[in-house]
């Protein structure tokens, strides 16, 4: 019964042929391209599964099987065409998306900008020390070989200008443009890590040294790092618009997440020279290109955002997320235990890629600091088991520790972290309120096919996968779009308002989980070891507290308090602006 049934379903297949070549009308219409006639192939083959489970044991007639494989095709070319409408739909609205997150960046920088100069031209500057500037030490002298004696404001063509520079030239700024004159100094420039200095000292020398005479050559230093970080977060808008698209698949909650995204409450420090800007361009850009299944320039990325913040280190966690999933899937869904020791090799490898940058650094400033003969010169931390400079220069000079910050006298900065990590906690209550089971599963066992974008992170490759495994999974696929299809058969008989469910939000995706874990781990982390107040613009780079606001402002039920969050980062934005530029403590 069983090739009785097979040869029933060649000659379906056949029939069907002639069908779609006689209706030439239709095929006209619809206009399929090669990959479309790919899945039609693969529909007809779910024919062939079809025929091999229903028509082993019970026997169907000829007509009634041509009526269901009509039905089928009309569903597939229906479905086709739809696909297409609304793919040509979806790009228009991300080109049209695309330009207004250019405009609104743009503008949010124009704004901080204004803003910096405003405050800082009406108020006093707390500390008036930062235009001064020390000669680079003997050791450096071929570092600031290239810089002209007489650079200083006041030999300069334009000294009210280059003064108006050098005085916004604050907080950890100063360290910036100093390493990018004079290199690494002393011992705590160490933590401030070297992209954005090698950045800084590129675009001055080479791009705008002519205007060295005119402002003099810490002021290019300082305008150049002004350039570098507003480009940067331009750029990092947009992918993170590109990201939220690709998560949420809803361009509308994508525009409103990227608005947000562009005045969020630490912007002051993306248009300052801080390496917020460039952290987030390269972790936003890799996790988008690790979305889109461009896996080594998501890791060129990643890696790239670990030479900019020390954190970004920890975006070799959805590596280990997507490696964990995979092992999960080679073991589990396709049952092909040869794959687990590549996935287990890849895997680590790629997470040792993203660590190279901040590795290779500390090696570079143990080098520096540790490679002296004299025993009584060598510094206690060369000596350890471990000797890792970034964390004893954070403990050392910063202060910072586990509970180290719990004092009477911080109570202020816990206040001013509060707001951002509230809103962290929130977003994480939600998800795990909403989905307990995916958040306590790490999303083991989800369908990556109802998930949608949740299988480019989760599963697999399918290039990468031996062939045996790949006839498996697509077996498997072929059963389950034989199960859609009844059920599509069902549904056409069902009522308007038996459908009549609500649409839940993409926010509470299984996708949504390796965002929500590394915010997670890094608001733990503000809050118990750093200090608190650093918390703003730590947590400003994680998409799940943009995603979280649109998702509020999705609901009318919840839609006051994004209208909040929206009266936070504004507030935090004026209040930033002014405090920041006039040398206050903010954050």
């Amino acid at each position: 019964m069983g090739g009785l049934g097979l040869r029933r379903a060649e000659i379906i297949k056949s029939e069907d042929s002639n069908q779609r070549m006689g209706g030439g009308e239709a095929n006209k219409s619809c206009n399929v391209g090669a990959d479309q006639r790919e899945e039609k192939r693969r529909g007809n083959d779910v024919l062939v599964i079809f025929s091999q489970e229903r028509m082993s044991g019970v026997e169907f007639s000829h007509i009634a099987y041509s009526s269901y494989l009509h039905t089928f095709v009309n569903h597939a070319v229906y479905s086709e065409v739809v696909e297409e409408e609304m793919g040509t739909r979806e790009n228009k609205y991300m080109q049209n998306h695309t330009c207004r997150i250019l405009l609104w960046a743009i503008a949010s920088r124009i704004t901080l900008l204004s803003l910096s100069v405003m405050w800082r031209s009406l108020l006093s500057p707390y500390d008036t020390s930062a235009s001064l500037n020390p000669s680079c030490l003997p050791m450096n002298s071929s570092m600031s070989a290239s810089i002209p004696n007489g650079s200083s404001a006041k030999q300069v063509l334009l000294p009210g200008i280059a003064s108006f520079i050098e005085q916004s030239i604050v907080w950890d700024s100063v360290y910036f443009i100093r390493i990018a004159e004079c290199g690494y100094e002393y011992e705590q420039s160490y933590a401030f890590l070297p992209l954005l200095p090698i950045l800084i000292s590129l675009i001055a020398n080479k791009v705008l040294h002519p205007l060295v005479p005119i402002i003099g050559h810490r002021a290019l230093l300082a305008l150049s790092g002004y350039v570098i970080s507003n480009v940067a977060f331009v750029l990092a808008a947009v992918y993170f618009y590109r990201l939220s698209v690709l998560v949420l698949k809803d361009p509308e909650a994508a525009m409103q997440a990227s608005a947000l995204f562009c005045f969020n409450p630490a912007s002051i420090f993306y248009s300052s020279i801080y390496s917020e800007s460039l952290y987030a361009l390269f972790s936003i850009g890799g996790v988008y290109f690790l979305m889109s299944g461009a896996n080594l320039l998501s890791v060129l990325w990643l890696a790239v955002s670990g030479s900019a913040r020390s954190n970004g280190v920890l975006n070799a966690g959805y590596l280990c997320f997507q490696s964990m999933h995979q092992l999960y899937d080679a073991i589990f869904v396709i049952k092909c235990p040869r794959m687990v020791l590549h996935i287990l090799i890849a895997g680590a490898l790629k997470c040792f890629c993203i660590s190279i940058p901040f590795l290779a650094f500390q090696a570079f400033g143990y080098y520096n600091l540790c490679g002296g003969d004299d025993p009584v010169i060598v510094r206690t931390w060369c000596k350890a088991r471990i000797p890792l400079l970034y964390s004893f220069i954070q403990s050392h000079y910063w202060g910072v520790g586990f509970l180290r910050y719990f004092q009477v006298k911080q109570l202020p900065n816990f206040l001013l972290a509060t707001p951002i990590l509230s809103l962290a906690v929130a977003s994480i209550y939600s998800y795990v309120k909403s989905e307990p089971n995916k958040f306590l599963t790490l999303g083991f066992g989800t369908d990556y096919n109802e998930e949608g974008s949740a299988r480019l992170l989760f599963s697999q490759d399918e290039s990468k996968v031996p062939t045996f495994a790949a006839s498996k999974r697509e077996n498997q696929n072929l059963r389950k779009r034989s199960q859609k299809i009844s059920a599509l058969d069902a549904d056409a008989n069902t009522s308007p308002v038996e459908n009549d469910a609500p649409v839940k939000s993409r926010y509470y995706s299984v996708i949504m989980l390796p965002f929500l874990l590394h915010m997670g781990f890094m608001a733990t982390t503000a809050y118990l070891v750093m200090h608190v107040q650093v918390a703003t613009r730590f947590l400003s780079a994680s998409p799940p507290l943009y995603w979280f606001a649109a998702d509020l402002m999705g609901s009318l039920k919840t839609r006051r308090w994004a209208y909040l969050i929206w009266v936070y980062s504004v507030a935090y934005v004026l209040l930033g602006s002014m405090l920041f530029s006039n040398f206050y403590p903010f954050t």
